[in-house]
């Protein structure tokens, strides 16, 4: 693939795992569906945790969250380990400058902690893409010296969902997530959703329309992606698909092009080494994640066999280890917790109280196995079922492995709390 230092603009929301209409989520994203359509988009791409900080905390060191540290939020007080290298400080060694336009959540410090040269502020997508655009106008006017990553953040569709300043959908008439039963307090939750996606959509179409007008979009990899599912009932928190499929679609004209779909198994650490790799640098040693650029120009690319996911504090401790192959998954749950976790901000919402008597008034097991081809929604768990003795000994066995190849901190007990999680949890406060 012949390329002269490309420049790489990512565009990363909150919480939409792959409500878009390119996934077949009934919602309308035109312009996130673009992306997909000239380009290269991936329909079993899975975020390392479903919870903000920790997946993008793999997205940019290509490391699972126990493995850089970073397993819990920013803002209660969790971060990386000494010394890590994130996409952008890698970046800035390879003469690129880094900008951030609008959030990101894995520091609550100076950005530039992270390897980013600049910041704009501005959570929102009216916010953050205003910024992006700037950027793209007067990068455009005064050429630039180096190339360039910059990273368009927006807090949309994060909760809450009724929010003023946002259109909302028709609860009698929308499509609902199906994984879901279909219950007053579940459409009501959509209907904000589902307005939240739209305005973020509108800004992704602004922001590409630039980058076309700018002439940029010549020499720029454009990226669409989230850090994990929907803040809805056994999605955000949990190890089940709909918490960890994410979206994720690429665009380059005359080098990411033809509406390709990819099936395969990847995880967002694979993320990293694959950017790295596409503009000319070695790909990364001493990560988890592995290159799949292969798939995208075409170079060949050996398929994973399975990826690993977890979850260990949240605003609630919630541990739990995962593997899944394109057939199986397996869950190993630590403690006594309820079936299925509600993140406070879902517990507080319509689809939380449809959902929490029927989550929390039964034990999550010890372990819980799913056969992924008969049960795609992950409703029946097998784990005790002696047809499936032979495949929950080699995934329980994959996991051990994991955790000891790893050195997870979890194998000596309880991950203890940092000290403002623990602090709030002293005085009773909401995380």
């Amino acid at each position: 693939m012949a390329r002269s230092q490309p420049n790489i603009l990512m565009i990363i929301c909150h919480d939409i795992g792959q409500h878009c209409g390119i996934y077949g989520a009934g919602v309308e994203t035109p312009n996130i569906d673009a992306i997909a359509h000239d380009g290269v988009y991936f329909t079993n791409y899975h975020c390392s945790a479903a919870q903000c900080s920790p997946s993008r905390g793999s997205i940019f060191t290509g490391k699972y969250p126990h493995s850089n540290g970073l397993v819990g939020l920013a803002h209660i007080g969790w971060s990386y380990n000494e010394g890590e290298q994130t996409l952008q400080m890698r970046l800035q060694e390879a003469g690129y400058t880094t900008h951030l336009f609008g959030v990101q959540h894995e520091t609550t410090g100076d950005p530039r902690r992270l390897g980013y040269h600049t910041h704009v502020r501005g959570n929102r997508a009216d916010q953050a893409g205003p910024a992006t655009c700037a950027f793209l106008e007067d990068t455009a006017k005064t050429g630039a010296d180096s190339p360039w990553f910059a990273c368009m953040g927006t807090f949309e569709p994060h909760r809450p969902f009724d929010m003023e300043g946002y259109p909302r959908d028709d609860p009698e008439t929308l499509q609902v997530q199906h994984w879901l039963p279909d219950k007053p307090g579940i459409r009501e939750d959509t209907a904000g959703l589902n307005g939240m996606v739209w305005t973020l959509d509108e800004w992704v179409g602004k922001v590409r329309e630039t980058l076309k007008e700018t002439g940029l979009d010549e020499n720029t990899l454009l990226i669409f992606t989230t850090d994990h599912g929907t803040a809805m009932p056994r999605a955000k928190g949990t190890c089940y698909d709909p918490g960890t499929k994410t979206a994720l679609a690429m665009h380059m004209p005359g080098h990411v092009e033809g509406g390709a779909r990819r099936d395969e198994l990847l995880a967002n650490c694979d993320l990293m080494p694959t950017l790295m790799q596409f503009v000319d640098q070695p790909e990364p040693t001493g990560i988890d994640g592995r290159s799949f650029l292969g798939l995208i120009d075409g170079s060949g690319y050996t398929p994973r066999d399975s990826i690993f996911c977890e979850m260990t504090w949240h605003d609630r401790y919630n541990p739990m280890r995962c593997i899944r192959t394109n057939t199986h998954k397996y869950i190993r749950n630590f403690g006594e917790r309820p079936l299925v976790y509600l993140p406070l901000d879902v517990w507080d919402g319509p689809a939380g109280a449809e959902m929490r008597d029927e989550y929390y008034g039964s034990p999550r097991p010890a372990e819980q196995l799913y056969d992924l081809a008969a049960d795609p929604l992950e409703m029946n768990d097998v784990a005790q079922d002696p047809g499936y003795a032979d495949i929950m000994a080699d995934l329980r066995g994959q996991v051990d492995d994991w955790l000891q190849e790893t050195n997870d901190p979890i194998l000596k007990g309880d991950w203890a709390p940092s000290p403002q999680q623990a602090e709030r949890e002293k005085m009773g406060q909401p995380n």
